[in-house]
C-alpha cells in the first residue's frame, strides 16, 4: 500500500513556475512508476507528466514539452513536477499517481492503482 499527499499548488500569474510535490509512504514507493495528472473544470482528467521508477525515462503530454519537468527522489519518497511558464490554460487541480506495474502506457490514467487527494494550481493575473 501507498498513501500519496501532494502539495505545492496555488495562484500564480502566467510565465510564473510553481514545483509540486508529492509525498509517498510504504517502503515500495521506489519500485512504483508515477505520474502526474490534471482535471480542469468540465473537463476529463489529463495526462501531464510520468517517470519509471529508476527515474531513468521521463514521459510528457505535448502542451507542457519544454516547460514541466518531472523527477523524483527514491530517498526522500518524493515525486516533483516543476512547472515553469505557466499558462491560464494549466489551471488545473494536479493529482499524482503511482503503480508498480506499469511499464508502458504511463498515460493511461486507470493503470495506476494509487492517488493522491490534489492540489489546485490557477495561472491567473
Amino acid at each position: 500500500q501507498v498513501q500519496l499527499v501532494e502539495s505545492g499548488g496555488g495562484l500564480v500569474q502566467p510565465g510564473g513556475s510553481l514545483r509540486l510535490s508529492c509525498a509517498a509512504s510504504g517502503r515500495t514507493f521506489r519500485s512504483y512508476a508515477m505520474g502526474w495528472f490534471r482535471q480542469a473544470p468540465g473537463k476529463e482528467r489529463e495526462f501531464v507528466a510520468a517517470i519509471t521508477w529508476t527515474g531513468g525515462r521521463t514521459f510528457y503530454v505535448d502542451s507542457v514539452k519544454a516547460r514541466f519537468t518531472i523527477s523524483r527522489d527514491n530517498a526522500k519518497n518524493t515525486v516533483y513536477l516543476q512547472m515553469n511558464s505557466l499558462k491560464p490554460e494549466d489551471t488545473a487541480v494536479y493529482y499524482c499517481a503511482g503503480d508498480r506495474k506499469i511499464t508502458s502506457n504511463f498515460e493511461i490514467a486507470n493503470l495506476y492503482d494509487y492517488w493522491g487527494q490534489g492540489t489546485q494550481v490557477t495561472v491567473s493575473s
